[in-house]
């Protein structure tokens, strides 16, 4: 009798189980993308014991890696990039008694967006003795995309055996801390993952490498307001349930528009069935009927400002070039005080990531 924990997260319904003397080898396996591991008898195997050297690299590389935060969303075009990026500045930006060390996974590798809005798009990746070294953008915020290696116009048309190689070789390869630093007792604080709409190759093959390295990892998600985002965001939270993945909560992005000029707040995605609040604690269910087992925090209401984009455009620092305007109506202040307010919480929620989310 098979298992949950015997089907794939990636398996078709009527997978036999991988514990099953006919994995790989019945009707129900044709297309599967783990025909052939389950055919082998390799997909009976642990991560570790498939990968040995893999994951002992990778363990190697993470070690001074305090927190992983992969930044989610079941629907493209929602503002993962945008939440990743402003995220990634403002932590650096806190002010507390270390400034804070801060990296940035582009894992969108079809359409990498974090060289554009981070203003780094003719940066280069360069190759050491120790790996690859991490684009920085200051001496707090460091970047690895695959839009630093390939033309900003080529497109990427890769399968996912490709696709996962790259990962692995990213993990693998990329120098967060430097040796010398690393006895010195540096510390990477945050390694934010930006990731591609949906749950694709690039999410299982990151998930599993990152969790058996045991770099504590956990997930933000991030929605709009309306009933089309929110159906890929239940998607989402259930793919997070199959692979372990705790989520510390969801946050609405573009839940109104702030207008510059006189303030006043609009919808511009009407919540028709409740908004994000609707997967959050004390209501758990959905607007068509479905209920999940989860009850998770609505972190904060990100508003629409033009300003902001603007900034992210042009890759400026929304934290920046807010601080040197002290005019409630200047770019971006509005605005930053829900980000800032996002920030606060997630610091908070992830902590003691080590403790309840490794």
């Amino acid at each position: 009798m098979k298992t949950q924990s015997d089907v794939p997260v990636d398996a078709p319904a009527t997978c036999p189980g991988t514990s099953s003397d006919t994995a790989g080898r019945t009707s129900a396996c044709a297309g599967c993308p783990n025909q052939s591991l389950c055919a082998s008898g390799a997909a009976k195997l642990s991560l570790e014991e498939r990968e040995p050297e893999v994951v002992q690299t990778i363990r190697r590389r993470l070690a001074r890696v305090k927190r992983c935060l992969f930044v989610l969303s079941g629907k493209g075009g929602v503002g993962k990039s945008s939440v990743t990026t402003c995220l990634a500045r403002g932590l650096t930006q806190r002010q507390t008694a270390r400034r804070m060390q801060v990296g940035v996974l582009d894992l969108d590798l079809c359409g990498p967006s974090i060289p554009c809005l981070m203003g780094c798009l003719d940066a280069q990746v360069h190759q050491s003795a120790q790996g690859w070294s991490p684009v920085f953008v200051n001496e707090n915020l460091s970047l690895m995309s695959l839009g630093f290696l390939t033309d900003p116009d080529q497109a990427i048309i890769w399968r996912g055996p490709r696709k996962n190689a790259f990962i692995r070789d990213l993990l693998c390869n990329v120098s967060w801390v430097e040796e010398q630093a690393e006895e010195g007792g540096a510390w990477l604080d945050f390694l934010l993952i930006d990731t591609p709409p949906g749950t694709s190759d690039e999410h299982l093959s990151a998930v599993p490498y990152l969790k058996v390295a045991g770099c504590p990892c956990a997930a933000l998600i991030v929605t709009t307001p309306q009933e089309v985002a929110l159906c890929d965001v239940r998607k989402e939270i259930n793919f997070c349930e199959k692979v372990g993945l705790p989520i510390l909560g969801i946050v609405e992005n573009m839940s109104a528009f702030e207008c510059p000029k006189c303030h006043v707040s609009s919808p511009l995605f009407p919540a028709t069935t409740g908004g994000a609040a609707s997967l959050c604690v004390g209501h758990g269910g959905g607007g068509d009927g479905t209920t999940l087992n989860v009850d998770l925090p609505l972190l904060g209401r990100i508003p629409l400002d033009p300003r902001l984009t603007r900034c992210l455009d042009e890759g400026l620092c929304p934290f920046e070039e807010s601080s040197r305007l002290d005019h409630p109506s200047k770019p971006c202040t509005f605005v930053l005080h829900s980000l800032l307010y996002v920030f606060g919480i997630l610091v908070f929620r992830l902590a003691d990531s080590h403790a309840n989310y490794g």
